[in-house]
């Protein structure tokens, strides 16, 4: 079998996507893309042009999601998907949907002159931070006391968000937060799939 993914080492998708195929053992060509020179054989397998893309003997799966769900199919040893899959869904729902809108303009404040950033933080504790604080109080992961992959598919984004501004992280109500997020960047697992690649070139 012949298994290549297009990568790009900070993408959050990306970055799940290559921690389940890490998980499940899979072996694959690693192409690091650059974002501002894209390979013609990404956009011939995949046209919108972002990564992740997985290409498995010709077939080809471009949502980062898919990947990992392909990847938990193969091999799935520590029971990530056993869990409630609607409560599952609902979480990753929120993090791909809402909770990714008002972290982009978090980040990117210049691009959202209209906004007020203090509104921004605050919604984004009210609808993502804060419910996941409550679940963490109650286990050590979002889904129950072992990880699943709703943590690995979520982790990555709120990563991003604590590294916008790490005094205002810090100086967060969120405890529980802090240490998922802690425990999730000190796992071997993380580390292993954050090594540096050269620019694939065709």
């Amino acid at each position: 079998m012949t298994i290549v993914l297009y990568s790009y080492r900070r993408c959050p998708y990306a970055m799940r996507a290559r921690m389940a195929l890490k998980y499940a053992g899979v072996e694959y060509e690693h192409r690091e893309i650059s974002l501002r020179n894209k390979p013609r054989s990404l956009l011939l397998l995949s046209p919108k042009g972002t990564v992740p893309v997985l290409c498995i003997d010709g077939r080809v799966l471009e949502q980062s999601l898919d990947i990992i769900h392909w990847a938990l199919a193969q091999s799935d040893p520590d029971g990530w998907l056993r869990f409630d899959k609607s409560i599952a869904q609902e979480w990753v729902e929120k993090n791909d949907g809402p909770f990714k809108t008002l972290l982009d303009q978090y980040k990117y404040p210049n691009r959202y002159p209209e906004l007020k950033q203090t509104e921004v933080l605050k919604q984004l504790q009210e609808m993502m931070l804060k419910p996941m604080e409550t679940a963490l109080a109650r286990e050590a992961y979002l889904m129950g006391d072992h990880i699943s992959w709703v943590d690995i598919a979520i982790f990555p984004f709120v990563r991003q968000f604590s590294m916008v501004d790490t005094k205002v992280f810090e100086s967060l109500p969120v405890p529980h937060l802090k240490q998922w997020l802690l425990h999730l960047l000190e796992n071997p697992l993380f580390n292993a799939v954050m090594d540096k690649h050269p620019t694939w070139v065709e």
